[in-house]
């Protein structure tokens, strides 16, 4: 571990080619030392794969590269995300991360069935062009789509056939929130619900807490500054570790930027901290 200003800021939630992010770790990292941030944690979709990279590009930066994973999971009849943050053991997560990535690719093959059962002709060779070396998501099918003229943007993509509900879309293999708890614990890391928002009540984080879970995101680009102060408040009275992070993808447009929302590293310090407490070496 490196010792950074008090004042340095960190960004904990970013992807990169590894999963569905547009650029590779050492242009991400990179990025990082343009935006002037003394620590980054590469949370890729069921991937460690852009770790290693980032981290030997981020060591003549002095940029501190925390490895960690983004989870979709199930809880409470819906679909939630968590990051599994700290990862030490990452042979104690790959057999399941590799599980998940298979079960990745099965999806996108049904998709893209489904989608040419109304027409539209996709071939899942494009889809998988688009993805390259990276586990598959919904995603690469939205910009094989737009390579392909089918629709203008994926957000057209998402609203028309990718989406919750709409004609093209598979629901993902039912991970549990409990799972992801559990796995990220047995890597050393600490586990921590992703961009709550307006579903981040007090109820539902105690539940998730009393699962096990460590923390919660609450810096998004996607909260509401409402929002921001209740998470902060409820993970201070509910003794969970605030995170926080852009979820930044490689745009250069839009809300999502690296390091604007500006963690401070005092968060990354009470996370190191909790992980001392418990034995874990970081």
């Amino acid at each position: 571990m490196t010792a950074v200003a008090p004042s340095a800021r960190v960004d904990l939630h970013l992807h990169t080619t590894a999963s569905d992010g547009l650029l590779p770790p050492e242009l991400l990292v990179q990025a990082a030392h343009s935006a002037g941030l003394a620590a980054i944690a590469v949370t890729d979709h069921d991937t460690l794969e852009g770790v290693e990279a980032a981290a030997a590009a981020a060591a003549p930066l002095g940029i501190r590269v925390i490895p960690g994973v983004e989870l979709s999971v199930f809880h409470a009849g819906r679909e939630i995300h968590m990051l599994a943050l700290h990862i030490t053991k990452p042979d104690a997560i790959n057999v399941r991360l590799r599980r998940f990535r298979e079960t990745r690719q099965l999806r996108a093959e049904e998709i893209v069935r489904k989608l040419n059962a109304i027409g539209v002709p996709l071939s899942i060779e494009s889809v998988m062009l688009e993805a390259g070396d990276a586990a598959v998501g919904r995603p690469h099918v939205a910009r094989a789509m737009v390579a392909h003229g089918m629709v203008r943007d994926n957000h057209e993509a998402f609203d028309r056939y990718l989406g919750f509900g709409r004609q093209a879309y598979v629901p993902k293999e039912r991970v549990t929130a409990q799972d992801a708890i559990d796995i990220t614990h047995e890597a050393g890391g600490i586990c921590l619900w992703a961009h709550p928002g307006s579903s981040g009540k007090r109820a539902e984080l105690e539940k998730l807490r009393d699962l096990g879970m460590d923390g919660v995101e609450v810096r998004h680009p996607s909260h509401s500054a409402e929002d921001i102060l209740r998470l902060g408040a409820l993970a201070d009275f509910l003794n969970l570790l605030p995170s926080g992070g852009s979820d930044w993808h490689g745009t250069r447009e839009g809300p999502r930027q690296i390091g604007n929302m500006n963690v401070p590293v005092e968060w990354l310090d009470r996370q190191d901290l909790h992980l001392a407490r418990a034995g874990v070496s970081v």
